[in-house]
């Protein structure tokens, strides 16, 4: 389980074609100290295995299915992304519950900045929607926000002078696509509210 609090910007630096895969080489010297074979990082928000590592750089395996519902698909050599090792049983949940499981793709379709803070508008699937209230936790390429504005197909989002520079949402242009995971808890309301009762109560 991961808080959505971005630990690295890091970059890819190789990206092999594997015909129904890929896989990534990713510096990252931060989230690489002491990991292992078999160890989870999230990558942009996406949760990835690490296969090797080696002078602060790690490899992950990405099937075709994350290429699809993710926009790891877009990356190549120098894209920067956002990565974050997994929680430890006592550390400190400095974000929200991320799972690493992305519902979906987003698009940045404005940005608005002021003296100290921009906000963000971002453009989302009709069918996550649902999900995301004023106020309430949002996953964007991995870093945990707080929604300020939701609408029928956008929210927004305000960014501080700490997010800009350590994340990729400071990079991020109109077009660009973003990766979404919205609010576990949600999901799993609904989920209960909707099932039927048991013994008719």
């Amino acid at each position: 389980m991961f808080t959505g609090i971005v630990e690295e910007l890091g970059e890819v630096t190789a990206v092999e074609n594997l015909g129904d895969a890929s896989r990534f080489r990713l510096r990252g010297p931060v989230v690489t100290e002491g990991a292992k074979h078999g160890d989870s990082i999230a990558v942009n928000g996406v949760c990835l295995t690490v296969v090797d590592t080696e002078d602060g750089e790690f490899t992950a395996d990405v099937m075709a299915e994350t290429l699809k519902r993710s926009s790891l698909g877009a990356l190549a050599v120098g894209s920067r992304v956002n990565l974050e090792r997994p929680m430890v049983a006592d550390g400190r949940f400095g974000g929200h519950i991320v799972q690493g499981h992305v519902d979906g793709t987003g698009t940045i379709s404005g940005r608005e900045p002021s003296e100290h803070w921009e906000l963000v508008t971002v453009s989302l699937p009709a069918e996550l929607a649902r999900y995301v209230v004023e106020k309430g936790s949002i996953t964007v390429d991995g870093v945990s926000l707080t929604v300020v504005d939701a609408g029928d197909d956008f929210f927004t989002i305000s960014l501080i002078p700490t997010t800009l520079a350590l994340t990729t949402l400071g990079l991020k242009q109109p077009g660009d696509p973003v990766n979404l995971e919205v609010d576990v808890i949600a999901k799993y309301v609904e989920r209960l509210l909707g099932a039927p009762k048991e013994n008719g109560r």
